[in-house]
């Protein structure tokens, strides 16, 4: 029975003393093992603790020598073991909550003297080095001869760089850590995302610049990244377009797009409310979607688009008269914001509300309805913007779409008189 964690010995004796322990503990391993006691001959359990100081160990009895077990905050990773001889607390931290569980558990055993049988004992050997240094919060590689291929990433990883190394995929070793807060992978050759990144349930940093990239997986957008992911970085990749699915990660603040091959943004992107930072230059977008207009941004980059000029004449009709009546229950279901999924109506269905419009005048629209291309000034929806283009302008245009002709009427007529 072995443990891993920060380790603080404190002499109970030395305040009579007038002294003070040091009050910091040290990373050290934890064994649980049997020893032969040189004077007595006896063959009893001990706890021995080695560090990077003392990596022979120290040993302490078990077998009716505990005092006081202190497990108030156990699932923090913390614990005392108060010892009766020499009369010390062994003060643990910064311990796996499961591994601390069942370690006290075997120390609870081992004082007690029963079901020794049942025990995993450990050898009472001295600690490698290794065992006992610091746990490695971050690591950068980024040197193909420095990738690790025959031994594991450090689990206590929480921020992991592994750059130039022509990676074609991501290794799964880089998966299982989870306490992994930063994954950069930039600079690499990596042409897909595997689902099991969604389970880095602490990811909050993800950066995928300059790969090949041709896709977004939409397992992503219904994971644990919903909750965790901050900051996306996609910039120089070969992405055409984002799944709708894509605004569920509505945690976003930092989000780059630059140098891909975009031909539209994700189509409710103004739910995404916390985004703050957002560039798409250099891409193949002829427009804005309409949710744009929802953002609240600091920093909008948009530069290098091939934005078409807008006019709001050059409509596009789909409607019908009279509306089906399939148009008029699905915009009623948006309107009146009723739950719905697979197991009520069709998937077909599902999609059609999902991607629903909102109308100027507040109704939404979902097969049926009049779209057009209007200028929209960039700083209404953010602080500061990066110049469209090399003209100096701020404008780009959106889409706009209209429940009904008389919509479409009354939008034409405000156009007109603002032209005068």
């Amino acid at each position: 029975m072995r443990l891993q964690c920060d380790v603080e010995v404190v002499n109970r004796m030395l305040p009579t003393f007038g002294m003070r322990n040091r009050g910091k503990g040290s990373r050290a391993v934890l064994s649980i093992g049997k020893h032969v006691d040189k004077t007595t001959k006896i063959n009893n359990i001990y706890l021995m603790i080695c560090t990077l100081k003392d990596k022979v160990g120290s040993k302490y009895k078990l077998k009716e020598n505990v005092e006081q077990f202190f497990t108030r905050f156990v699932d923090e990773g913390k614990a005392t073991v108060r010892l009766k001889e020499p009369a010390v607390d062994v003060c643990l931290s910064k311990a796996d909550a499961a591994n601390l569980k069942n370690f006290l558990s075997a120390a609870r055993l081992a004082h007690r003297g029963s079901d020794i049988d049942t025990l995993t004992l450990s050898s009472l050997t001295p600690a490698k080095a290794r065992d006992v240094e610091k746990p490695k919060r971050k690591l950068t590689i980024t040197s193909k001869k420095d990738y690790p291929l025959t031994c594991s990433f450090p689990y206590s990883l929480e921020q992991l760089q592994v750059s130039y190394c022509k990676l074609s995929r991501v290794d799964m070793r880089m998966l299982t850590l989870r306490k992994l807060r930063k994954l950069d992978l930039s600079n690499n050759h990596i042409k897909k995302l595997p689902v099991t990144i969604g389970d880095l349930c602490c990811l909050n940093e993800l950066i995928l610049h300059n790969n090949h990239l041709e896709s977004f997986n939409v397992a992503l957008c219904n994971s644990t990244l919903q909750k965790s992911l901050q900051c996306l970085d996609l910039s120089q990749n070969k992405l055409q377009a984002l799944p709708i699915q894509f605004c569920q990660l509505q945690e976003l603040v930092h989000l780059k797009l630059d140098d891909n091959e975009l031909i539209r943004l994700p189509f409710k992107i103004g739910q995404l409310h916390k985004l703050r930072f957002l560039s798409a230059a250099r891409n193949q977008l002829p427009y804005l979607p309409s949710d744009f207009r929802r953002l609240s941004l600091e920093n909008l980059d948009l530069f290098g688009n091939p934005f078409v000029q807008p006019n709001p004449l050059d409509h596009t009709i789909q409607l019908k008269f009279p509306l089906p009546l399939l148009e008029f229950a699905a915009r009623a279901a948006v309107n009146y914001r009723l739950s719905f999924g697979p197991h009520v109506i069709p998937a077909h269905l599902c999609h059609d509300l999902d991607v629903a419009k909102l109308c100027g005048c507040g109704m939404s629209v979902v097969n049926y309805f009049i779209q057009a291309t209007v200028t929209m000034n960039l700083h209404h929806v953010s602080h500061t913007v990066v110049l469209v283009d090399n003209m100096g302008g701020t404008e780009a245009p959106v889409l706009c779409y209209f429940c009904s002709l008389t919509c479409y009427s009354e939008f034409i007529d405000r156009c007109l008189q603002r032209g005068r």
